[in-house]
């Protein structure tokens, strides 16, 4: 039986083939894959590899660069420096690269996961948003070490790396909570809002029977109710609930979402997965008040935020719990439109069929992971629906994560 090779620890010169989804570049060493962080396409460099099962692949992190790319760039934190190693922070993938660069990267990803997985050949560029590479983060969440002090993990890791300051993170939000010494093993949330008030949840971990962990909740900052202006309306939402991490994100994706539904007046939208009704609030406007919108989430706690923040719309309407449940419901009105924002997963095969049968003449369909977008996009052809729009932003700058909002028609008879 031929042994299976353990490369964990060996260094290894290699030349960096293209990106790859997951915030790491392809290259090859004697016959196998070897993904690496922190490389560009192109690049020669030495690596290290840092996890190897003995498969057809090894992870490994670029420790050295022999020849750069014409995009490396020196990295604005000190914690994604090179000399680091496998010490370094795993929050960021590109700080290694110039932002046209990290743009061209992630457009090449979700051009080839379409391409892969949809079967569509769909040229993509990944749109700026307002602020620069820095201090766009309005929320982190950060561990604590035994020692009691506040950081990040690495890539893969569940060490914890003390930080004194994250440069992606808005001014003073990380500092409050390195300047502090916490319970060990306890997780901490801070969220900045539109009004300057900086919010933190510490959650302590109690250990319990059978060696399970108990969270418990305490606020240590702020009143725990984050307040939010986009395009002239004020939204509440909790501290700890979803909400776009980016600055501009909120305003960006709610034109563009408005743009691309364009629901008719006095017609019915849905918008899905809905939490404190950002995008429900532009539909409202655009169906009027003899129209009508079904907002759907599952988080009961954005539900009653999403009530208050819309309570001006008496034309919403708001159902709490699973988008899979609630699209059983053979009595809801069939909508023109379609709007929803699905976790990274995606909406999968249920969701797509449900509203599918219902044909809608527009899905606009919101996605922060390029597969699990290629993937969806692959069950709406399969029932009768094309991919005839889709832009693309750097939302996460130094990280891989891109945010795309695709638009798809019904197209009868598969015509």
């Amino acid at each position: 039986m031929t042994e299976k090779p353990d490369w964990t620890g060996r260094r290894l010169e290699v030349e960096v083939g293209p990106v790859a989804h997951g915030g790491h570049c392809v290259a090859r060493y004697e016959g196998r894959v070897v993904f690496v962080r922190h490389a560009l396409p192109g690049e020669t460099v030495t690596v290290e590899v840092t996890e190897d099962n003995g498969g057809g692949f090894c992870r490994a992190d670029a420790v050295e660069v022999r020849e750069a790319a014409p995009g490396r760039v020196i990295p604005p934190c000190p914690l994604a420096d090179a000399a680091l190693g496998t010490d370094r922070c795993g929050g960021c993938d590109f700080q290694h690269a110039d932002g046209e660069t990290q743009r061209e990267l992630k457009a090449a990803v979700v051009t080839e996961q379409l391409q892969r997985i949809a079967g569509l050949d769909w040229p993509v560029r990944v749109q700026e948003l307002p602020g620069g590479l820095l201090r766009w983060r309005t929320r982190a969440r950060l561990a604590v070490d035994r020692k009691g002090n506040a950081g990040f993990r690495p890539s893969r890791s569940h060490r914890v790396i003390p930080v004194a300051d994250c440069p992606i993170t808005v001014k003073g939000a990380v500092e409050e909570l390195a300047e502090r010494r916490w319970r060990p093993g306890a997780e901490l949330t801070v969220a900045a809002d539109g009004e300057g008030e900086l919010h933190v949840t510490a959650v302590d971990r109690k250990p319990q029977r059978r060696g399970r962990q108990q969270g418990v909740a305490r606020q240590v900052a702020g009143s725990g109710v984050a307040h939010e202006t986009v395009r002239g309306r004020r939204f509440d939402v909790g501290a700890q609930g979803f909400w776009q991490v980016h600055k501009a994100a909120p305003e960006t994706f709610t034109e563009v979402v408005a743009r691309f539904a364009a629901a008719p007046p006095g017609g019915v939208a849905w918008d899905l997965y809905g939490g404190v009704g950002l995008f429900a609030a532009d539909l409202a406007e655009q169906v009027g008040p003899t129209g009508s919108v079904l907002l759907v989430e599952s988080s009961r706690g954005a539900v009653e935020d999403a009530v208050s923040n819309l309570r001006d719309q008496p034309q919403v309407a708001f159902r709490a719990g699973t988008v899979e449940r609630v699209l059983e419901d053979e009595d809801l009105q069939a909508p023109d439109v379609v709007v929803l924002d699905p976790p990274r997963k995606g909406a999968g095969r249920q969701v797509v069929e449900a509203i599918a049968a219902r044909e809608p003449a527009r899905v606009v369909h919101v996605a922060c992971d390029p597969a699990a977008l290629a993937r969806d996009v692959s069950l709406y052809a399969e029932n009768g629906y094309r991919m005839v729009d889709l832009e693309a932003f750097d939302a996460f700058p130094m990280t891989h994560h891109v945010e795309c909002v695709a638009v798809l028609e019904h197209t009868p008879n598969n015509a």
